[in-house]
C-alpha cells in the first residue's frame, strides 16, 4: 500500500493502521511536512517535492504499488517562509499541466480529482482514506461523561443546516454558535485558528463548535479531523460543546481525545445524517438518551 503524507498525526494513524491490518507501507513524505516517527513505520520511504506530482505516481509504480492512500496536512507557513522555496518547490510539468487545468476553479475537490487522474495514469489509484480507520470515526450519541447542556442542544439545532450550507458552498468544515448566533466560520484558516478566533470574539464560556463534511464529501483526501488538541484548544478558548457528524469526521487518539474532554468538561457528540441537513430537537433528545443507556 502506498501512503502519501503530509504532516500532522493522521498519516502515522494511517501507516500503524495499515501494518496491522498486514500491509507493507511504501512512504512518500512531502517535504518539510511528514513528521519525524513516520519513515521508521514505513516498510520503505522516500521523500518528495510537494509540487512533483508526475514523481509521486511513478515512484509508486516502480515499486509495485496499485493503491494509494493520500492524508495530512501542508503547513503553508513554511512554504512561504522558506527563503529556498523557490528550487526546493518547482514543479515538475505534470504539475504545471494540473494547475493550468484548474485555472477556472481551484477548490480543494477539483484539485484532488486532478491528482487522482495523475496518479491514475501511472496505475496508481488512490482509496478511500478512512478505510484502514473505522474505529476513529465519530459515531452517534454522547461520547463523553460531560452531557451538553440544553442550550448548547439547542445551538446544534440551530448550526446544523447553516453548516450544511457553507459545506455545500466549500467555504469551511465548522461552525461555531452560543445561544443561537454564529459567533465564527471556519474558512482558510482551518479549525484550530478558528477556535481561537472565537476565544478573542467571545469571552462568554460553553460556546458550542459544530463540524462536519459536505455530502458526497470525496474521501481520498481532507477528510474532516479532530483530536486532543482540538479539545485543549477548544477549552482554552471558552468552548464547551464539541458536536461532529458521525461516520464523517476522524478523531484521532479517540479514546485520550474523550478522555481529555471529560477531564476538562467539554461534551461530544455525534450527530447521525438524517434528511440530508435537517436535524430536529427531538432527534438530540433521542441520541442523549441511547447514550445515557449504552453507559449504563
Amino acid at each position: 500500500m502506498g501512503l502519501i503524507a503530509g504532516g500532522g498525526r493522521l498519516p502515522v494513524l494511517i501507516a500503524e493502521s495499515l501494518r496491522t491490518l498486514g500491509h507493507p507501507v511504501h512512504g512518500l513524505g512531502l517535504a518539510d511536512q511528514f513528521e519525524p516517527e513516520l519513515p521508521s513505520i514505513c516498510s520503505t520511504f522516500r521523500s518528495v517535492g510537494l509540487l512533483r506530482i508526475g514523481a509521486w505516481g511513478r515512484i509508486l509504480s516502480k515499486l509495485g504499488v496499485h493503491h494509494a492512500i493520500m492524508v495530512g496536512r501542508v503547513d503553508k507557513a513554511k512554504l512561504m517562509h522558506d527563503p529556498w522555496r523557490v528550487f526546493k518547490y518547482l514543479p515538475d510539468w505534470a504539475a504545471v499541466k494540473t494547475w493550468y487545468k484548474l485555472r477556472h476553479d481551484r477548490r480543494s475537490h477539483a484539485m484532488l480529482n486532478a491528482v487522482a487522474e495523475q496518479l491514475d495514469r501511472c496505475g496508481v489509484t488512490l482509496l478511500d482514506s478512512t478505510a484502514p480507520i473505522p474505529n476513529d470515526m465519530a459515531h452517534a450519541g454522547v461520547m463523553t461523561r460531560t452531557m451538553p447542556s440544553a442550550r448548547q442542544r439547542s445551538d446544534i439545532e440551530f448550526a446544523w443546516p447553516l453548516l450544511a450550507e457553507t459545506l455545500r458552498l466549500d467555504i469551511g468544515q465548522a461552525i461555531a454558535v452560543r445561544e443561537r448566533d454564529v459567533i465564527a466560520v471556519e474558512a482558510v484558516e482551518g479549525t484550530d485558528r478558528m477556535i481561537e478566533r472565537v476565544g478573542t470574539l467571545c469571552r462568554a464560556k460553553g460556546w458550542t463548535l459544530v463540524k462536519g463534511a459536505r455530502a458526497g464529501h470525496d474521501r481520498r483526501a481532507d477528510v474532516p479531523t479532530v483530536g486532543p488538541n482540538t479539545i485543549r484548544n477548544l477549552h482554552a478558548n471558552g468552548g464547551g460543546c464539541l458536536a461532529l457528524a458521525a461516520g464523517d469526521v476522524i478523531m484521532l487518539d479517540k479514546p485520550e481525545m474523550i478522555a481529555l474532554a471529560d477531564r476538562l468538561g467539554v461534551s461530544i457528540m455525534g450527530i447521525p445524517a438524517v434528511g440530508g441537513s435537517e436535524i430536529s430537537s427531538g432527534l438530540l433528545t433521542e441520541v442523549k438518551i441511547q447514550a445515557v443507556g449504552a453507559r449504563h
